[in-house]
């Protein structure tokens, strides 16, 4: 466990039934938002219970976090960053959490490591007052500040129908997952079955469940290439998964496929590179700073939604280009996320 800023001495003890409801201008938050409670002021301590810090896209979402994290300590308004690292491990991330809340925190940041493991610790979190904003991989509870998340469903459906209508309706297709039992993961893929079921001309071939990383999806899909003479498509619903997916076919010299993925900078300098037919979204690396944000707003007394829904971009051949003359802004294995800003913010939580 590690902290960015100077730790303050508060009080262990919030009364549970204490709402503060208090004149404007005190300093101190009202309850406008689920689970704020006690007499919570500025500066506020942070919590980031990450579950695990190796993959790319992890890394530069916790970037996102650092620096908006700093720019509110520019206001007043945040004082220090608790950062935790369970390696994978939702066991861990709980006894992180509850360590947290043993510090009274002021707010939990947190991507899941289990949708239902961590609903009690998540639970026990709110009733303490806590604000807990929970992005891009879910809990089961709603009892948290917010949720916010781009429409999963929505990405694996719209990724499924590209696939489609690329294929013309008949083909042996691959399934690249993320790891199983994660939500954002899980959710992507169940959003594709409807598509999948209205067109029985798609045969899927075998599915893979790999960490967000080039490496494991390489080898994953090298096997498959051996066991599979005829592959007409990759359903890829993640980008560092379609980029291990294309290095195992130029490998085994085999014939690019149409692929979907999502911003990886190394699957889109692929795609471009090898001239393949390709499709992608984004799971916005600034999820991370927007739900620091939702919680210091909730924090501050604004009431904010109880779910906060990213709209998905589509990258095409006719949009790569964009995304690509901006890649040297990003590390070699990272992804390629939109620009954001304040406005952005406070548009996506006005909903």
């Amino acid at each position: 466990m590690k902290f960015l800023g100077s730790m303050r001495h508060r009080s262990l003890m919030v009364s549970a039934g204490v709402v503060a409801m208090l004149a404007a201008g005190s300093g101190t938050a009202s309850a406008a938002a689920n689970c704020i409670k006690g007499d919570r002021e500025a500066p506020y301590t942070i919590g980031w219970a990450n579950i695990y810090s190796v993959p790319t896209w992890m890394k530069q979402t916790e970037g996102t976090i650092a620096a908006e994290v700093e720019r509110l300590k520019k206001e007043g308004l945040v004082d220090e960053l608790m950062i935790t690292d369970a390696q994978g491990n939702a066991q861990t991330q709980i006894q992180h959490i509850q360590s947290m809340i043993d510090a009274d925190v002021d707010a939990v940041i947190v991507i899941a490591g289990s949708s239902n493991a961590l609903d009690r610790v998540i639970s026990d979190a709110c009733d303490k007052g806590i604000a807990v904003v929970n992005f891009d991989s879910l809990v089961n509870t709603d009892k948290v500040t917010a949720k916010i998340n781009t429409d999963s469903s929505e990405w694996g459906a719209s990724a499924a129908q590209w696939m489609v209508d690329q294929l013309g309706g008949e083909g042996k297709v691959i399934v690249m997952n993320g790891p199983a039992g994660i939500s954002v993961s899980d959710d992507r893929r169940k959003g594709a079955q409807p598509v999948l079921d209205a067109n029985p001309g798609i045969e899927i071939l075998t599915e893979t469940n790999t960490e967000y990383n080039v490496a494991p999806a390489q080898e994953a899909m090298t096997s498959l290439l051996f066991a599979n003479p005829e592959i007409d498509g990759v359903l890829s619903l993640g980008g560092a998964l379609s980029a291990g997916s294309i290095l195992a076919f130029d490998r085994q010299g085999r014939e690019q496929v149409p692929t979907t993925g999502e911003n990886a900078r190394q699957f889109l300098e692929l795609w471009n590179e090898k001239g393949l037919k390709g499709w992608a979204t984004m799971q916005p690396n600034w999820l991370g700073a927007l739900s620091v944000y939702t919680a210091v707003q909730a924090l501050e007394g604004k009431d904010v939604p109880a779910f906060v829904k990213v709209p998905l971009p589509v990258i095409s051949d006719d949009t790569i280009d964009s995304y690509l003359a901006r890649a040297e802004q990003f590390p070699a294995d990272g992804y390629i996320y939109s620009d954001y800003d304040r406005a952005l913010f406070d548009e996506l939580l006005a909903q």
